[in-house]
Formats: C-alpha cells, structure tokens, sequence
C-alpha cells in the first residue's frame, strides 16, 4: 500500500498567543529551535507528505516544506482537509495519514500503531481513556459531575482507506470536529489504538513549555555524549506497604478504582506512587517521601500522592537528571490490576513529564501468602532509574 501523511496547519491558533504583539499562529512558532510544523513533518519522513497551509504563511511554508506538496486549505479544517485529499487524486494512494501540525511529538509508535491498524480496518486512530474525574462548571464553580466511563481523548493522525474517505469528505455537509467524525457521518467503522501522553496539542501558551521540556529530554536521552564525557547513572528503589480499612476505592497509581476496601494512609495511600515516589529520592540519595513531606505536618493530610511524585520528579530535573526508566510492581490479591495498567503508565507519566513508554506498570500476587495473600492490604516496588551526562542541563 501507498501511504500519504496529510499535516493540517491552516489554522489561526489564537488561544496559544501569549499576548505579545506580532504573534506568528503556532504552528509556525519555534519549538527546540524549529517551528512547529518542522517537527510534524519530520515525524511522516519517507511517507508521502502533504501539507495545509493559510494562504498567508505561503512564504513560512516554503522554508520548511522540503518535499512536501504544499496546499491551501479552506475556511474550516473539514475544507483544509478535502482540498489535501482532492490534491492527492490519481497520485496512487491508497491509505492517509491526516495528522494536526499542532501535534509536534507524535511518536514512531503512534504512527505505526495506525498503519498497522489499517490492514484490518476501514479507520484508525489513537486515543486514551479518560481517567480523571469531569465536572460541569459555571461561573468559577463546579455545577456537576459526568460519568467518564466509555470516553476517550482523540489524538492523531487518523487514518483512513484513501477513497474512503474522499468519499465521505465529499459527502460532508458543515464543520466536524474531526475526521473520525467526517469518516463515522459516512457509515465507516474507526478502531481505536493506543494513544500517548506526550503526543499532546498545542493549544495554550504552557502547552509549549511542556512541549519543549519533553523534547529536551528525548535529545539527552539519544544525543551521544562528548568523547570521554562520564555519565552520571543513578538507580533506586522504593517500597511501600498500606493497610486495607473501611471504604469504597483505592487509589494506585494515580487511577481510582472502585473497591470492596479502601487504603489506610495519611495521605491518599497510593501504595504505587509513593513506592515510585521513593525510588526517585533514593536515586537522588535525597532520602524519602517522610523527610519531604512528614506525616506529622496536617497540611499533608488527605493530599494527593501526585504532590510528592511531581516533586520528586522536579528534584530530579533540577539537578539535571532525566527519568530513563521507572518500574513499578504491585503486590495484592485484589483489586485486579491489569485492566488499568494502560491508564496508570499514563497518569504516571503525565505527573513525572515523561513519555509512557519510559514507564511499566505490573502486578503479582503473593499466592495467598502473607498479609497480601490475606487481603489485608497492598504492597508495591519501584525502580527508578536516573541518567545525566556531564554538563547535562535540567530538562
């Protein structure tokens, strides 16, 4: 098959100005030294690659495009999108990649999941449950709540049977958010594959600092360091028990999950974090969560177990270290693990900075052994392991 990556950059991006006068839309803002769209490119090398532009970032696109068949989009992204689609007729593709310039780090992996998806489907495109709570809110003020079960964030590129979805963009009347929307209008079937956390979208002005400490941190993992320059390599390990008391839910690993028991803990008692949590001070020989935060201090009580990992995971950048790797094992009869893993790589990952694929979360059992055997309460490990080299700067 012949596969051709569409990269939608036409649009304004008003809401990632920062208010400084003569702002450039964001995908043509720098990023790591490179614009915006430069990196999304890069990301489809060796495909077919189209991009959208406004008729006015003409001059911009020319510095950037290389290879790429630039087009003009529409009026709305549906329009930008049909215009790429119509540009590609009788060029011999039978497969597109339609992807937002305002998502600069998608990953090899994400593509590839796509692709591969495509042998069996009519549509493809990546996604992550939604795992925090979501709340209607006026006026400053939460309002209410809405079931989070069955909804998923929508990531791209999304990608479709070439003809298949000309077909529908053809047929589309108004405005989509998307072209799983354009695609599901015109009876195709989507799957969804495994999305990621760093694959984020530029969209307000502390998107882009995110955006550049991750991309920051990936060029010090793969950049060779200096002929003879040393590296410095720290390792980790945490452990952490909690007890099971009266209660409805668990937190691990920064997921809650309903349960029969809750966690006895003077904070949330997320066994997992604070497993992970301690494994990051002892790489960094900085003690453990007690010494940062004591469980004597009331202000601790009831907090949320991010507090101490984001924490954690700040020291650690500012001393200059990058996370390489963090490995977390839970140790519990129930609740079962597995079902959430995926959504607990992510949440830690999102809390530490990092991408998922830097972070394994499992679980075992005690074969019925010992107080987790006996179901009274969970234990948990962690590895973490740290990397700078030298004169390495804080990502």
């Amino acid at each position: 098959m012949t596969t051709a990556a569409i990269i939608v950059a036409a649009g304004r991006g008003t809401r990632a100005n920062t208010g400084q006068p003569g702002e450039s839309p964001k995908q043509w803002r720098l990023l790591a030294g490179e614009p915006v769209v430069a990196h999304a490119l890069a990301a489809f090398a060796g495909l077919f690659r189209v991009l959208v532009i406004h008729p006015d970032d003409a001059d911009l696109a020319r510095t950037v495009a290389g290879d790429a068949l630039v087009v003009a989009g529409g009026a709305s992204r549906a329009a930008s999108v049909r215009a790429a689609l119509e540009a590609l007729e009788g060029r011999g593709i039978s497969q597109v990649l339609i992807h937002d310039a305002a998502r600069p780090m998608v990953s090899a992996a994400v593509i590839g999941r796509v692709i591969e998806a495509l042998e069996r489907a009519e549509g493809a495109a990546p996604a992550l449950a939604v795992t925090d709570a979501l709340w209607t809110g006026s006026g400053g003020l939460v309002t209410g709540t809405r079931d989070r079960s069955g909804l998923y964030r929508a990531q791209t590129p999304q990608g479709f049977g070439y003809a298949a979805i000309l077909a529908a963009h053809r047929a589309f009347a108004g405005e989509a958010a998307d072209d799983v929307e354009v695609a599901r209008a015109a009876g195709l079937d989507v799957v969804m594959v495994e999305g990621e956390e760093t694959n984020l979208k530029l969209t307000y002005p502390g998107d882009f600092q995110r955006a550049e400490r991750s991309l920051q941190t990936e060029r010090m993992l793969r950049a060779p360091g200096p002929e003879g320059a040393p590296m410095d390599v720290r390792m980790g390990n945490g452990f952490d028990v909690h007890a099971f008391c009266e209660g409805n839910h668990v937190w691990l690993c920064g997921v809650r999950i309903a349960h029969d028991k809750a966690l006895l803990g003077h904070s949330d008692a997320d066994v997992g974090m604070h497993a992970l949590t301690d494994a990051i001070y002892g790489a960094l020989a900085e003690g453990d969560i007690g010494q940062h935060f004591p469980p004597s201090d009331p202000q601790w009580r009831g907090a949320e177990s991010r507090i101490f990992l984001a924490h954690a995971a700040e020291l650690a950048r500012s001393r200059g270290f990058v996370l390489t790797s963090a490995d977390v094992t839970l140790i519990c009869e129930r609740p079962k693990v597995g079902p959430h893993a995926a959504a607990m790589r992510a949440a830690l990952a999102e809390i530490m900075g990092v991408a998922v694929d830097r972070v394994s979360v499992k679980a075992t059992t005690s074969e019925r052994l010992g107080f987790t055997g006996r179901e009274e309460g969970i234990a948990a490990m962690a590895t973490a392991v740290l990397l700078k080299t030298e004169g390495g700067q804080a990502a």
